[in-house]
């Protein structure tokens, strides 16, 4: 059983693999999303990341689409011990962190995901509109309410990372436990160069986004004609399929077939073993697709795998 790691200085013991529902709304249906969560509640994984933005992309969508879905599961399934990170800013009814604003979207989230409290909120992105010591002065409400349990970060700069954490500090607000990047194997530097040793100096977990990269890290994608059929997400696993990207999957096959590992999960795993890393994201819009997800939850890779796999997928910016 894979042992469950704690979120930053919370009281939140979290499973090193986060199920992400940016897919629940959108390429996965009611009922298939009912399966993909079955199935990750089943091998053990108890967060479940959304916002509630998801999925307004999609036609015919307006936002909140993955949360009702979440919501719906969680009152018909009743799992014990499996919680929901969500997020504000992006909803086209709820944009930006004004407190207002912040306070209405946490409600609404609250109502559609039929819980009392959010165990993990996060800001969604940074807004240079609203004076931040407002910003934490109202997750700090929410949590002194109990409608929030923790807070996150996500993409927001280093530097704004600690302007939060001052301010907090200064005023006795809740801090921050868990900060949310862009980080995977073809897309490492500004995380690895900028906010883990913030992250590390200020014991924050982070959970990376796009730990397949679109999808580009499951090997699905060999070349670039490989993409050129159709979906948004294929088109954005297109331009990692460079002579450097490519190289980066055949030594992801190399190493998961050493440990009988699907390419997928070997990414992840080498993900999840960075430092301050607690549990990557992915998502699933098939049941069967879960698998590889909580199988690199357990998949440990050696020191000399880890540094094959930091060398192949180096980057040196051009001058």
């Amino acid at each position: 059983m894979t042992a469950n790691l704690q979120l930053g200085n919370s009281d939140l013991s979290i499973f090193p693999l986060v199920l992400g529902g940016n897919v629940f709304g959108f390429s996965a249906d009611r009922d298939t999303s009912f399966r993909v969560l079955d199935a990750y509640a089943a091998g053990g994984g108890n967060l479940i990341d959304t916002a509630d933005s998801y999925s307004a992309w999609a036609p015919g969508n307006v936002g909140g689409e993955s949360e009702t879905i979440i919501g719906e599961w969680l009152a018909d399934r009743r799992p014990e011990g499996v919680h929901v990170a969500t997020k504000v800013a992006q909803h086209p009814d709820f944009s930006g962190l004004a407190p207002d604003n912040v306070r209405r979207a946490a409600e609404a989230s609250l109502q559609r995901l039929q819980l009392d409290t959010i165990d993990l909120y996060y800001a969604h992105k940074d807004d240079p509109e609203v004076e931040l010591a407002e910003v934490v002065s109202t997750f700090d409400a929410l949590v002194k309410e109990g409608k929030v349990r923790t807070i996150g970060l996500s993409n927001f700069t280093p530097e704004r990372t600690l302007e939060w954490l001052r301010i907090a500090e200064e005023t006795g607000a809740a801090k921050p436990v868990a900060l949310q990047p862009h980080y995977n194997l073809v897309h490492r530097n500004e995380v690895e160069e900028q906010l883990i040793p913030v992250a590390a100096e200020q014991g924050l977990s982070l959970l990376p986004y796009f730990g397949l990269a679109a999808g580009f890290l499951t090997g699905k994608y060999r070349s670039t004609e490989d993409t050129g059929g159709g979906s948004k997400r294929a088109g954005g696993a297109a331009k990692y399929a460079t002579e450097q990207g490519l190289a980066i999957i055949d030594a992801l096959e190399s190493i998961g077939n050493d440990h009988g590992a699907s390419i997928a999960s070997t990414a992840l795993a080498w993900l999840r073993q960075q430092p301050t890393v607690l549990g990557p994201i992915a998502s699933a819009s098939k049941q069967e697709q879960v698998a590889d997800l909580l199988a690199s939850a357990k998949l440990e890779l050696s020191d000399d795998e880890i540094a094959q796999l930091n060398a192949v997928s180096e980057w040196t910016p051009t001058n």
